[in-house]
């Protein structure tokens, strides 16, 4: 085998060094342009949302969070700090736990009976129907009608002395209720007066759904031998869980936020405050009447962070029960 060749000067030739790669042409202003618009558009696409959020959603929230720290009537620019003397006063203002259990109860009244009505009306929309679409905006009209046009039309349906409802009352041979002066129905009609408006509109979200979901699955266990209630609670219903899950979310914040029903529903002129001893006054009408009838615009702010937070809290609660409930079909369907 030969050796390494060796040269007059007695050393092997070394290698050769690598040639310099290749220089990149310059760019010019319009590829230049190009790349940015690329890399910087959708940040802009998707800045209007966060400025107007920013000004409109989130400097507010943090405004009042500082406010409520604060002794302040509403017209005053002066103010005195109290720390959190507020939230202490709020603890033990008989009002605002009156307050609480009205919004809880009517949002009890509400929401679970609307989200059932809701999946099931869903349902029904999604099976063969004449004239679909004709059925899907009938279920939508009580949602484009006008909420104070909606009260007033309720609050005359409920009236104590006269009405519909009690005229039916007393056609089947039951007593007159005065909706307004009676705590629980008062809460019963302004829940059937918020059904009546948010059904059909969660009906349709949820039949929305139920259009994405695969055909190959409900046919698959139609195959195996499931009827329609067994596909719907095994295929159907895990399968809306994300759905359900925001459905829930939103039905929250709308319920615990209800302000105008109960602002229209009271019979008497002139009053606001939620009936004559406060018998369906909810954290959000007691929070205006606060901050703009009595002028306390530091407490009214301790209020709305009391509702925040109480908001916060239900609606990881209701997410974690959807969550486990629309998941249960799965599990069990996967044990068998």
């Amino acid at each position: 085998m030969a050796g390494p060749v060796v040269t007059d000067t007695g050393r092997a030739p070394s290698k050769a060094a690598p040639a310099p790669p290749p220089r990149r042409p310059s760019l010019t202003w319009r590829q230049r342009l190009s790349i940015a618009d690329v890399k910087w558009s959708p940040y802009l696409y998707v800045a209007p949302f966060f400025i107007i959020f920013g000004v409109v959603g989130l400097f507010p929230l943090l405004y009042t969070s500082f406010l409520s720290l604060f002794d302040r009537e509403l017209l005053d620019q002066e103010s005195t700090f109290v720390g959190f003397e507020n939230y202490a006063t709020l603890l033990g203002d008989e009002q605002f736990w009156n307050a609480l259990v009205n919004t809880i109860s009517i949002f009890l009244l509400s929401t679970g009976p609307q989200l059932v009505i809701a999946v099931l009306l869903a349902a029904l929309l999604n099976s063969r129907l004449r004239m679909p679409t004709s059925w899907r905006v009938g279920v939508l009209l009580p949602f484009v009608v006008s909420l104070v046009a909606l009260g007033i039309i309720f609050a005359n349906l409920f009236g104590p002395n006269y009405g519909l409802v009690n005229g039916m009352l007393e056609l089947v041979g039951l007593d007159r209720i005065d909706w307004q002066a009676n705590r629980f129905a008062s809460h019963v009609a302004i829940a059937i007066m918020v059904n009546w408006r948010w059904t059909g509109y969660n009906a349709l979200i949820v039949l929305a759904a139920m259009k994405a979901i695969p055909r190959d699955l409900t046919e698959a266990a139609m195959i195996d031998g499931a009827g329609a209630v067994r596909r719907f609670f095994s295929v159907t219903l895990p399968l809306l869980r994300p759905t359900l899950i925001f459905v829930v979310i939103t039905s929250t914040i709308g319920g615990m936020q209800i302000f105008t029903e109960p602002k229209l529903f009271d019979a008497m002129p002139g009053s606001n405050n939620g009936g004559a001893t406060n018998q369906f006054q909810t954290i959000t009408l007691y929070m205006y009447q606060t901050g703009f009838q009595t002028q306390e615009l530091g407490y009214a702010s301790a209020i709305a962070w009391a509702l925040f937070l109480l908001i916060s809290v239900i609606a990881v609660i209701n997410f974690l029960l959807v969550r486990r409930i629309a998941s249960t079909g799965v599990e069990e369907d996967g044990a068998r």
